[in-house]
């Protein structure tokens, strides 16, 4: 199995432009033989908290059928970040397409501190088999969680794949958490975070594969676009930035 993450400049608010924008990302990771590819925190909207409510959005949002499509039509799963609306408040989520299945929503469970003023914590969802891995996802704060990854780790997950917003101030922190997550828990694990501003946060890039004693593989740089992708099976990274 390959896994692809992502690297991306998201456009303030405009769901449209970057739905475009993930679809050229998407069609890169096809290319490479790619059986997922996985987006940062709110990748859709880019992570703007005073815009989220505004922005959030449901699974029958016809905008998004396009993925399904091509998860369809190319037997690749994709999980693209995005608000979604709950009954008393608006989630961070990321939205999971799969072959000919039904959607699959995680919600960001544990808040950072500030984000219940736009958020409601959501439900995480438990990680699940597909073609013979099992993956559990984090968003952002949550790696920093013990008895999140903890979670993950007793479901039986052997991925662990954190979608996040990391700022040039806090990058470094989080790749060592996820680093020891990756060796505590045997487990190969990734990072994919925006380049650019977001949310008034210079992002730091540095999207990452470890593998399951905690070794970084493959590094993006802290300013360009790109995908780093790995194969499970042989361990062999390959990346692009553009």
């Amino acid at each position: 199995m390959k896994i692809c993450i992502t690297q991306t400049e998201p456009i303030k608010g405009d769901i449209n432009r970057n739905i475009e924008k993930h679809l050229q990302f998407i069609e890169r990771a096809i290319k490479s033989k790619a059986d997922a590819i996985i987006f940062p925190e709110l990748s859709l909207t880019g992570y703007e908290p005073e815009l989220a409510k505004n922005l959030a959005t449901d699974i029958n949002d016809q905008r998004l059928d396009v993925f399904q499509k091509i998860s369809d039509d190319n037997q690749i799963l994709i999980g693209v970040g995005l608000p979604t609306k709950i009954g008393n408040g608006t989630c961070i989520s990321m939205l999971i397409f799969q072959p000919n299945s039904p959607i699959k929503i995680y919600s960001k469970k544990y808040l950072h501190p500030g984000e219940e003023k736009f958020f409601v914590p959501g439900e995480n969802l438990l990680p699940f088999n597909y073609k013979n891995n099992k993956l559990g996802f984090a968003i952002c704060y949550e790696t920093s969680i013990p008895e999140h990854s903890k979670k993950i780790y007793d479901q039986g997950a052997n991925v662990y794949i954190a979608s996040v917003l990391n700022s040039i101030n806090s990058v470094d922190n989080d790749i060592r958490r996820i680093s020891a997550i990756a060796e505590k828990y045997q487990m190969t694990s990734f990072m994919s975070n925006f380049v650019g501003t977001s949310g008034g946060y210079r992002c730091a890039g540095k999207t990452s594969i470890w593998n399951n004693q905690g070794k970084l593989l493959e590094q993006l740089n802290p300013v360009n676009e790109g995908i780093a992708i790995i194969d499970l099976n042989t361990q062999e990274t390959t990346k692009i930035q553009l």
